[in-house]
């Protein structure tokens, strides 16, 4: 835009040229009858050329709206003054004497075109889209009438594209006086457009704004929205020559409508003085016409800068640096220094430095700074004031450059370095294939593969398909897709260990001593392994198991899978299937996805490099299913000890034997887990750790741990065997030793704090903690005053990071700690079980159950309460609370049906469940509760509350009951009496069909614990009342439920 600037003496002597190269070869204005129309041209610069001006008829730029411009893009309001047809038809020579155009001084009222997003500046052509149809016509019939000005308004709302002002607050007050010197249609379809450009004079303010009028608006203006020629005859030359380049035909009018640029003199004088009086008015009020139409119109006033002066030391330092900066931008910005060597170019003055008012709206109006930094700089009147803010701007504008370039140059260094190696290598690779000294790539690769594939005892099935495969890749183009894919598959296949087992050490001592060196207890799962040892010792080799552990969290069953493989000296491989939801896992991917990969078996394998490794799966009760398969499924073929011995991943795509893997699955229950994959497991439970186990699980494996990892391992801090008993009693009442090993952990941890805080930081330094590597580390992290989100550089990081920073410190031989029962407390607070149990003396309705949980066992404890006082005339009822499910609803219901039918069989007299309205409940409500086993329970709950006789609360209670009294078999029985012992139950009443289970528990659990098996409830009545008087229980509540007499109940009424 800046190249349109140029003076109006350079454009008056290139109008008058043109001019007389059209007399000369001819033409004229076609009509004899427009010889008296006013002519304007623009002040913007016309090409030189002069076959762009003898051929106008055929100019390929868009075609303005009439008035606006020819089409050589006419300025100011005009095209070249005149049509040209190219016939030679009827022209009539003749002299038009061009006067220089004038701005008017004084301009009070303009139509106002609000503007987006940045303000115009005197001097600097903009082109902006009018989307309003109104707005559209009023520029149309303004560019018509000669009187193209208009004031431009930035809008304050940047998101706004509105072209009417409703409000003067919708804009700054401080504008330009702009004139439109081309107007060219654009949109597209139905949305029709106009781009108009304009060239803004001088700073205009907004005094007062004319509402638009749309109530008296005439239809036919305001509907004007497309842009069209006016419908005159043209000559035949001009039609044809429009026509060929598919644009409407123009008028003479259209074309020589050119607004107040220049004025023809030589007008018939009887056509000059009869449109006199009507230019009188026009001038007088310009924008008159436009006050009935829905536009905007604002009354004006002209600014004027304060006067200065330029040899001001201020002013020229602010020139300086500006000139200045926009040499440094030019020098990193290309387009900036065009937009400079324009700007000079079109400065009449001879030193720049003589227009610092022009200098500092340029600054501003080719800078990139924000909406309202630009409009101050506008609204400046103040010449220095103008200058500093345009500095502002535009060493903004400097700083955006540098960093635009500094990012420019360092991805052209990165590519550039690329480049560089890539050519390098290229170029090395060409010496040494022409020195001999490498091969060919893929020839190198076939071979690596036969010799891997030489070293393993592939069976002859995979043998073919690696043939196959070999000889693919030796045809294949190392550039083909399918190269990858191949080489990918033949890499897999040759880190298989095909053939490959380990030396397994069938030891039955050594696997012995291994076990009992990791685990305490756990007999069952250590006779599993000893029995499967003996079997390969005998037989020499072993096919795989599958073996199952099923157990409460913290009981070893992870840890225990380690501890096997150390025994069997088998490699080891974990992985946890909770939650997995993808058959993939399992299975594999296709060969034909990208990025596809085998399943966590075959990756087992080539981790493992043998083909009997031990394989845990964790947490298989678990597994989830999704839309992508079951791979619970997928684990039966896995897991069957006669299909693995042929195992299909669908990636390798042929058979692997598994049947030398050892399989050792865990899971917390088995109700989530398949029927079928549970029947191909062999089952082995882990029960929950009493007192006893706990304690010499903390004394051997995790107190020593936790002080190690603690750094007191040769520090004199000592964990007495009391506090031990005390943390697991008042502390860790689960199942596990999980939580145990995090409470001993926390003691260590407090006991370290404790002497560091005793002994001081003198005696414990950091200078003698840290090496002399990390101490040079730490003087350089000191100097890094980055913010810790920020990613430190590669150098930074070298020079901050060392391999070994720091060395353990010694603690004083003086110093001696010890935790005892007393003390306990202040290392891991206060005990958070007070109690045995919740009972120390149960009230009638009160029965202690046992349930079994995923946590292990817990003691359940079943209240019975009257909800109302027993009458003649109460109702019998049954409550039911304590968050159960449904098979434990049903269990309350039959116990209650079961407890009335032992009371009316065995003491008719007791009429207590037929006026008894109960209510039920089972404590810690948060806890869901389900499954059938305490039927005894409950309904021992409502006879002791109907018999009105306590239980012994030192008595536990598990067991099925059905509404014929029978007592059938529970599961859990191992947990159960362990939950019992640590309730502080002597004992514990179970199901007959359960005695082989109490047989098989270990002494050490069943020690203090009197277990009573029970087959009908007959049994367990007797055993919880004893010495029942049938007489005593019988007249047991007859005061209560005795009738009352007519006249108590007469009595008893309420007096009307």
């Amino acid at each position: 835009m800046a190249l349109l600037a140029t003076t109006g003496e350079q454009t008056i002597v290139h109008y008058r040229t043109t001019r007389c190269i059209k007399e000369n070869t001819g033409d004229g204005d076609g009509s004899e009858g427009k010889e008296g129309r006013k002519e304007e041209v623009a002040d913007k610069p016309r090409q030189d050329d002069e076959s762009n001006v003898a051929g106008r008829g055929k100019a390929s730029e868009p075609t303005p709206i009439p008035g606006a411009s020819d089409s050589r893009g006419a300025s100011a309001g005009g095209g070249g003054g005149d049509s040209n047809d190219g016939s030679g038809r009827g022209k009539r020579k003749q002299t038009r004497d061009l006067v220089k155009p004038s701005v008017p001084d004084v301009y009070p009222q303009v139509m106002a075109i609000p503007i987006a997003q940045r303000p115009l500046f005197p001097g600097f052509y903009k082109a902006i889209t009018i989307r309003d149809p109104n707005v559209i016509a009023a520029v149309q019939e303004l560019l018509k009438r000669g009187q193209s000005y208009v004031g431009a308004f930035l809008l304050k709302d940047q998101e706004s594209s509105q072209d009417v002002i409703n409000s003067p607050d919708e804009v700054y007050d401080i504008g330009t006086f702009c004139q439109v010197t081309g107007a060219f249609p654009a949109g597209h379809g139905e949305e029709k457009a106009l781009q108009a450009v304009l060239y803004p004079h001088r700073r205009i303010k907004l005094s007062e704004l004319i509402p638009p009028n749309r109530k008296e608006a005439q239809p036919q203006q305001a509907a004007q929205a497309t842009i069209e020629s006016a419908p005159q005859q043209q000559s035949e030359g001009t039609a044809v020559a429009s026509e060929e380049q598919g644009e409407k035909p123009e008028t003479e009018e259209a074309k020589g409508a050119i607004t107040a640029s220049f004025e023809e003199q030589n007008r018939d004088k009887s056509s000059a003085e009869a449109t006199e009086p009507s230019k009188a008015m026009e001038i007088a009020s310009p924008t008159s016409f436009l006050r009935s139409w829905p536009i905007s119109l604002v009354n004006v006033e002209n600014l004027q800068d304060e006067p200065f002066d330029k040899k001001a030391p201020t002013i020229r330092a602010l020139i300086s640096e500006i000139v200045n900066t926009c040499k440094e931008i030019g020098n990193v910005n290309h387009l900036f220094r065009d937009h400079v060597s324009a700007f000079a170019m079109s400065q009449s003055a001879a030193n720049i430095a003589d227009e610092p008012a022009k200098l500092a709206d340029f600054a501003a109006a080719v800078s990139g700074g924000e909406m309202e930094e630009a409009q101050a700089v506008l609204a400046s009147l103040n010449v220095e004031e103008r200058l500093s803010k345009a500095l502002e701007v535009i060493k903004k504008e400097h700083m955006n450059a540098q960093l635009s370039s500094k990012i420019s140059k360092d991805v052209e260094s990165k590519i550039q370095k690329r480049q560089r190696e890539y050519w390098l290598m290229e170029q090395m690779k060409g010496i040494r294939r022409e020195l001999g000294l490498e091969t060919d790539g893929k020839d190198k690769l076939v071979e690596k593969f036969k010799e891997k594939a030489s070293k393993l005892a592939m069976p002859e099935q995979v043998k073919k398909v690696f043939d196959e495969e070999v000889n693919k890749l030796a045809h294949l183009e190392p550039a083909a897709s399918e190269f990858n894919v191949t080489r990918n598959y033949l890499d897999w296949l040759t880190q298989i260990p095909w053939g490959q087992r380990s030396a397994e050490n069938f030891g039955i001592q050594h696997a012995r001593d291994v076990l009992d060196e990791d685990h305490y207890g756990l007999k069952d799962v250590k006779d599993r392994i000893l029995e499967f040892i003996a079997v390969g010792k005998l037989r020499g080799t072993v096919e795989g198991k599958i073996l199952c552990m099923v157990g409460p969290p913290g009981v070893g069953k992870t840890s225990i899978g380690k501890s096997i493989a150390r025994a069997l000296n088998r490699q080891y491989y974990r992985f946890s299937v909770g939650g997995l939801t993808d058959v993939a896992e399992i299975k594999g991917h296709r060969r034909t996805y990208v990025g596809a990969l085998p399943g966590r078996i075959i990756q087992a394998l080539k981790k493992c490099q043998t083909e009997n490794p031990l394989v845990l799966i964790d947490e298989v009760d678990k597994i989830g299913r999704g839309h992508q398969g079951d791979p619970s499924s997928a684990l039966l073929e896995l897991l069957d000890p006669e299909q693995n011995s042929s195992f299909l991943d669908h990636y390798m795509d042929v058979p692997v034997d598994l049947s030398k893997v050892l399989f050792v699955c865990t899971a917390n229950m088995t109700d989530t887990i398949p029927r079928p994959l549970l029947d191909r497991m062999e089952m082995i439970e882990l029960s929950g750790y009493v007192s006893d186990e706990k304690m010499a699980i903390a004394d051997r494996y995790l107190a020593p741990q936790a002080k190690e990892m603690s750094g007191l391992k040769d520090v004199d801090v000592k964990l007495e065997g009391e506090a031990i008993v005390e943390l697991i009693n008042k502390y860790c009442r689960e199942s596990g030793v999980r939580n145990l090993k995090k409470q001993i952990e926390k003691v260590y941890r407090k006991s370290a704090l404790k002497i560091i805080q005793d002994l001081g930081e003198e005696v414990l330094s950091e200078d003698k903690a840290l090496t002399q590597e990390g101490k040079e580390a730490q003087a350089e992290a000191s100097k890094d005053d980055t913010e810790v989100k920020d990613t430190p550089t590669e150098e930074q990081m070298e020079r901050e990071t060392t391999e070994k920073p720091r060395v353990a410190m010694k603690v004083p031989d003086s110093v001696h700690v010890q935790v005892n029962k007393d003390n306990l407390k202040d290392y891991v607070g206060p005990p958070i079980f007070t109690a045995d149990r919740l009972y120390d003396t149960t009230p009638p309705g009160v029965a202690m159950g046992l349930a079994w949980t995923s946590m292990g066992g817990a003691a359940l404890y079943v209240e019975s309460i009257l909800e109302n006082a027993l009458t003649h005339s109460s109702n019998a009822g049954l409550e039911r609370t304590g968050n159960l499910k449904a098979i434990m609803k049903e269990s309350t219901q039959i116990a209650y049906s079961f407890a009335k039918g032992l009371m009316a069989s065995r003491f008719p007299g007791n009429k207590f469940f037929e006026k008894a309205k109960i209510h039920l409940h089972c404590p810690e409500g948060a806890v869901q509760k389900d499954g059938p086993s305490a039927g005894i329970t409950m309904a021992t709950s409502l006879l002791s509350l109907g018999l009105d006789r306590p239980l012994d609360p030192t008595i536990a209670m598990t067991g099925e009951l059905t509404v014929t009294g029978k007592v059938l078999r529970i599961g859990g029985l191992r947990e159960k009496t362990v939950a019992a012992r640590r309730a502080g139950a002597r004992m514990v009443v179970f199901p007959k069909d359960n005695l082989s289970d109490w047989l098989e528990l270990p002494e050490n659990i069943k020690q203090g614990i009197e277990g009573k098996p029970v087959d009908w409830y007959r049994d367990v009545f007797q055993l919880v009342f004893p010495d029942v008087d049938e007489a005593e229980v019988n007249k047991l509540w007859r005061k209560q439920l005795k009738k009352p007499r007519k006249e108590d109940e007469d009595d008893s009424g309420y007096d009307s």
